[in-house]
């Protein structure tokens, strides 16, 4: 494991974040926005909200892929130090052929128990009816939107990757990162380029060798410590284009022959897997104390890192 030192006042910054991006409904679109408040959870408003079926389970793109067509937004201010919404704040969602749908963002009075999300099971905010109704016509099957219910529910990350965090409706971990160098070097592969919304990452880097992120495990963001805790292994949604909601074999086909567990890490157990991207946690979400603004532009400095994609965590 190396060490580098990125307290000396002339250190050069090995990365600069290029795009932040909050995706307050799983598996709908991105938000990008030029900072992000630091929450136990990730990026505050990140995957706070999920569409379900009848039976609570979760609705995803990889069953769902017309999810990638709903855009959402939320007020500038909301991604602002210490906001809080009042009531003539909202979370607006478009869709093809739909109406627009505005979601109160103060907190709605009805509990929906047996929500569950991969793993999870537990109780949720209700949207209520209209909600409901509009996801059940877009996706013609009965749905219901709800909310990560905070006060009453945590959902711990898997603990032999880090202990103490927590996230809301993510899929495992509070923050993904990628850099743009990645998706560069993966596009010079394609016969058609991708962009990056395929991998929806939260932090996007620029300026650092393509896949130098997998080397992560410490790096400094602003004053902020994030540890790199796994390799970030893909499921289809890469294949899905954000676009058209219309699914095809690639960039997965070519990640494959050399993004693969068995390309990248030959003496470890096979899985099948294709990796794109680190998992991170941050060590200050934690603590209490303002000013946990992540911007646009914050230099990264690495801290921490192995010296191949082999010998680090997938």
């Amino acid at each position: 494991m190396e060490k580098t030192d990125a307290s000396s006042a002339a250190a050069v910054a090995d990365a600069k974040i290029s795009s932040i991006f909050i995706y307050p409904v799983k598996s709908c679109r991105g938000i990008s926005v030029p900072h992000a408040p630091l929450t136990p959870t990730g990026f505050r408003w990140d995957r706070q909200w999920l569409v379900v079926n009848q039976r609570g389970r979760a609705y995803t793109q990889r069953v769902e892929p017309k999810l990638a067509l709903v855009e959402v937004n939320l007020p500038a201010e909301a991604f602002s130090e210490g906001w809080e919404p009042t009531k003539t704040s909202y979370l607006e969602i478009k869709a093809p052929g739909m109406d627009l749908l505005k979601i109160s963002l103060c907190k709605p009075p009805k509990v929906s128990d047996g929500v569950s999300v991969w793993e999870w099971s537990g109780s949720a905010l209700d949207e209520g009816d209209e909600a409901s109704k509009w996801f059940t016509n877009y996706l013609r099957k009965p749905s219901r939107m709800v909310r990560f219910n905070a006060a009453s529910e945590t959902r711990p990350v898997d603990p032999v990757y880090a202990q103490g965090y927590s996230i809301m409706f993510s899929d495992m971990f509070p923050f993904m990162l990628a850099s743009q160098g990645s998706l560069d070097e993966l596009n010079k592969l394609l016969k058609e380029p991708v962009p990056m919304n395929r991998f929806r990452p939260n932090i996007l880097v620029d300026g650092c060798e393509p896949f130098s992120e997998d080397l992560w495990t410490e790096i400094k963001i602003s004053q902020f410590s994030f540890q790199g805790v796994r390799l970030c292994s893909r499921c289809k949604v890469p294949t899905i284009n954000q676009d058209t909601a219309i699914a095809g074999p690639e960039p997965n086909e070519t990640l494959m022959k050399y993004r693969s567990d068995k390309v990248l890490r030959p003496d470890k157990k096979q899985q099948g897997k294709i990796y794109f991207g680190q998992n991170m946690v941050c060590k200050e979400s934690l603590t209490e104390g303002k000013a946990k603004l992540v911007k646009v532009g914050d230099p990264i400095f690495v801290l921490q890192k192995v010296s191949t994609a082999a010998e680090a965590v997938a």
